[in-house]
């Protein structure tokens, strides 16, 4: 794919995105599309979105699970940027959230960061990458697919915005210096309980983001760091470090919690209106 193929597949998967049509072959059927063109598709749609004034607020994550990488030969996660329209803070540990035109919605509990420094390659262990990270809090990612049957490579995710919907964001715990090395084990060791209208539907845990959301916060780091070295994750930027159980299909009327257990974050209830 060209340069112009790539600017005319960002414009496909944003009118995709803007008006919640469907993509009916995903990229990755296309012949001449790769994990690199699908990063500059990425890139085109963060232009096409900052020119219409909407202004890149933080990256998410997607495969935060190396046995995915060997069936999907990935040699790290992969990422897409959020953008203020669809990043939300809660009030305390509620929230009500519209999905302007939703598809097949799914929800994902997950840890967030707030960074008060650039997170390099320098951050690949739990403490070191904490060291960056100004708040952390629950959240709850919704994620929407284009192309049908929820059938995608990792290389259709990052081109068609991370699958990302919105992020809503719990209460906020600032990250002191001295908690470091509590937060470094507990971020391993937590469970999360996820609870549709009062009835669990599964357990989860830190473990399941890169064996801590710290870890995957410092991997995330350093793959941005290589392939874009004068665009690393930077002092200000919220990431969300991948999903800590599996999405769950949800929709309009839905009321959904989490739980954590083993670490100090209040809990988080979002319905979708």
């Amino acid at each position: 794919m060209s340069h112009d193929d790539a600017g005319a597949l960002a414009r496909e998967l944003l009118s995709a995105y803007e008006t919640g049509g469907m993509i009916k072959i995903p990229p990755s059927a296309r012949p001449g599309f790769d994990l690199n063109m699908a990063y500059d598709v990425e890139a085109t749609l963060k232009q096409f979105r900052e020119a219409s004034g909407h202004k890149p607020v933080g990256r998410k994550v997607g495969y935060a699970n190396k046995a995915m990488w060997r069936i999907l030969k990935l040699e790290t996660l992969v990422w897409a940027h959020m953008y203020d329209d669809t990043v939300h803070y809660a009030g305390g540990n509620s929230a009500t959230l519209t999905v302007a035109h939703p598809r097949s919605l799914k929800i994902e509990p997950e840890i967030v960061f707030g960074l008060k420094k650039p997170v390099t390659g320098d951050c690949a262990d739990a403490a070191s990458a904490l060291a960056s990270v100004d708040w952390l809090a629950l959240g709850f990612e919704i994620i929407d697919c284009p192309f049908p049957d929820w059938k995608f490579q990792p290389s259709d995710f990052v081109a068609s915005f991370g699958l990302h919907a919105a992020l809503v964001i719990g209460e906020r715990i600032k990250v002191q210096p001295d908690l470091i090395p509590t937060l470094v084990d507990e971020l391993s060791r937590f469970k999360l309980r996820m609870a549709k209208s009062g009835e669990i539907v599964e357990e989860g845990s830190g473990r399941n983001s890169l064996k801590s959301p710290a870890l995957c916060l410092g991997e995330l780091g350093g793959a941005i760091a290589r392939r874009f070295p004068s665009h690393p994750l930077s002092a200000g930027e919220v990431v969300s470090s991948g999903t800590l159980t599996a999405g769950h299909t949800t929709g309009k009327g839905d009321l959904w919690t989490a739980e954590v257990e083993g670490i100090s974050l209040p809990s988080l209830t979002l319905r979708l209106t």
